[in-house]
């Protein structure tokens, strides 16, 4: 594989929020909606932006504004991982990076870590206590036939398909160079999360 310099930013937000109660994707953190906060920080490592979400009355309902392009889920039924295959396919760049529209707190110099790393790999996935963060990891376009494979078999842990693609790991004492408190992995299920998140939010994160 050659080295690609272009990235899109892939948010999943296509969740229903069901153990809040209610749409998590604009709940304020620190004045700011936390699809907010993602876009304005993956923004920053990625040429472009693409939201996936699950049909259009969630793409209406979203405030993303014009710099990122939203698109449908092509597996709306088959959880994040038909959504990474979804936003790879939207993509115009060779390489995504994935992450969730309730993660508050990326990291810029991790997800440039993750994304430096590329070179001659199908994917770059962090590791904290022995197991993969899938949802904050770099995927290429090599991956989508195997994504493809995954969700025809119904085989829907994003993980399934890393056997089949060649992967460099950033083990977890790279990781903890930049956040050491893993912040960067944080994100909102329910209430304490959000209170949590706010927490963290006043103390400058």
């Amino acid at each position: 594989m050659r080295s690609h310099s272009s990235v899109t930013g892939i948010v999943l937000a296509g969740g229903l929020s069901r153990r809040l109660g209610r749409d998590k994707a604009v709940e304020l953190v620190a004045g700011q909606m936390l699809i907010q906060r993602v876009l304005s920080r993956i923004s920053q490592v990625t040429d472009e932006i693409v939201v996936v979400v699950n049909d259009t009355s969630r793409a209406s309902s979203l405030p993303i504004g014009t710099d990122a392009h939203l698109v449908i889920d092509m597996y709306p039924d088959s959880g994040s991982l038909g959504a990474i295959f979804t936003g790879l396919m939207a993509s115009h760049s060779d390489w995504g990076i994935v992450v969730a529209c309730d993660m508050p707190f990326l990291n810029i110099p991790l997800l440039q870590k993750i994304l430096s790393l590329r070179d001659n790999h199908d994917a770059v996935v962090p590791l904290l206590n022995g197991r993969p963060e899938p949802i904050h990891s770099a995927y290429s376009k090599t991956c989508l036939p195997h994504i493809e494979n995954k969700l025809q078999e119904n085989n829907l842990k994003i993980a399934t398909f890393f056997n089949d693609i060649d992967i460099e790991y950033l083990q977890q004492e790279e990781v903890e160079k930049l956040d050491e408190n893993h912040y960067s992995f944080f994100n909102v299920n329910t209430e304490q999360d959000l209170e949590t998140a706010r927490q963290i939010a006043s103390k400058g994160m």
